[in-house]
């Protein structure tokens, strides 16, 4: 006959674990969102030709529901920036920078290795108890 004794204890048996995943995705969302930031504002510092940084500073995050989007509203002329406005081509030239939806795939392509660090460097895995 084996007899075995287990104990049951640390935050995945506590109730804790939830609050802390809960608190690492927030922070991984948070991480991925200023990622974003980052590389806009290296790209539109590559892409515009006179720069007065007016542009670069309205651009920041924002909470939709669950998600934190990027966005530079209130300003107007962004979608033209952008390439997705109604005075773009075919009624001027410029066809827009596309600075927005190159750093969103970009930002796809890269969002599990910057949450993966986030959760090795925030030290969610030790809180954890893994």
């Amino acid at each position: 006959m084996i007899i075995t004794d287990t104990s049951t204890h640390g935050p995945v048996f506590d109730g804790e674990a939830e609050a802390i995943l809960d608190h690492y995705a927030e922070s991984a969302k948070q991480k991925i969102a200023q990622e974003g930031i980052n590389r806009i504002h290296v790209r539109l510092g590559e892409v515009l030709r006179h720069d007065t940084g007016r542009y670069e500073s309205v651009i920041h995050t924002e909470r939709q529901v669950d998600d934190i989007i990027i966005t530079d509203t209130p300003v107007v002329y962004g979608p033209w920036l952008e390439g997705t406005g109604s005075r773009n081509f075919p009624k001027t030239r410029f066809r827009g920078y596309h600075t927005f939806r190159l750093i969103s795939q970009m930002l796809d392509a890269d969002a599990g290795d910057i949450a993966e660090r986030e959760l090795r460097d925030g030290g969610y895995i030790e809180e954890l108890n893994l």
